[in-house]
């Protein structure tokens, strides 16, 4: 039952980005490596705001062509790669890419998305595993875009401190998150020590490993309303 319950919330996850835009885009960056990253879009009529996804787990997503001409990937399942049409809208573009500790690669998404769109704030996600990435990158390049999410973050957020740091941070997580490598505690306590703002989330359903991404570790269930949060937290920056 769990698995089929599962199921359908990935078919209407993949239904509901039938109204959304998947692009392979490519880019060069500074460092002269290039690489390619899924571009999503829903009817962009005035973008202010991009977000650039990173799964977790191993942080590969590996965005090709597929015969059909269609954009593939690997870790399609992951909650902020399955939820990446949530975040599109008039105002926001995703961008989803592999898990990056390198400014350079981040920095290449960003010029390729300005020249698109114009100016935009920008803010780069983590979930899981690439929370490592995330919190590194909160350091290396603060000041350089918006902000920072930090989703089911592993435990060692729990020493986060971002309180001198110009860009936004944002710790996100599910309060029955069971894996034990990103138990809400630690999201907590950088909440209670450093006042690291916070969203908590309740409700959804979990089924399979608890540190998979159909578990409440993966926000099953209630992709839409921890989207929703975070783009509203976003949104507060004006």
């Amino acid at each position: 039952m769990r698995i089929l319950l599962a199921g359908l919330v990935f078919f209407f996850l993949v239904a509901a980005q039938a109204f959304a835009a998947d692009d392979l885009a490519n880019v060069k960056a500074s460092d002269g490596s290039e690489f390619s990253y899924v571009l999503t879009t829903n009817d962009p009529k005035a973008v202010q705001y991009a977000v650039i996804l990173m799964p977790g787990g191993r942080g590969i997503l590996d965005p090709r062509l597929n015969a059909n001409g269609k954009v593939a990937m690997t870790a399609a399942g992951n909650f902020l790669i399955r939820s990446r049409s949530l975040f599109a809208d008039s105002q926001f573009v995703a961008a989803s890419t592999d898990a990056t500790t390198t400014p350079a690669r981040i920095a290449a998404i960003v010029a390729d998305l300005e020249k698109r769109y114009g100016k935009l704030q920008v803010y780069v996600i983590g979930t899981s595993r690439s929370t490592e990435a995330s919190m590194k990158l909160a350091a290396s390049m603060d000041g350089q875009v918006a902000g920072f999410v930090h989703t089911s973050s592993m435990n060692g957020i729990a020493g986060f401190d971002p309180r001198r740091l110009k860009s936004r941070n944002l710790i996100v997580y599910h309060e029955q998150d069971a894996c034990r490598v990103t138990m809400p505690s630690s999201g907590q306590a950088s909440h209670d020590k450093y006042g690291t703002e916070l969203i908590v989330v309740t409700g959804g359903k979990s089924t399979g490993d608890d540190c998979e991404a159909f578990a409440h570790h993966g926000y099953n269930g209630v992709e839409r309303d921890t989207v929703d949060r975070i783009k509203a937290w976003i949104r507060k920056s004006g």
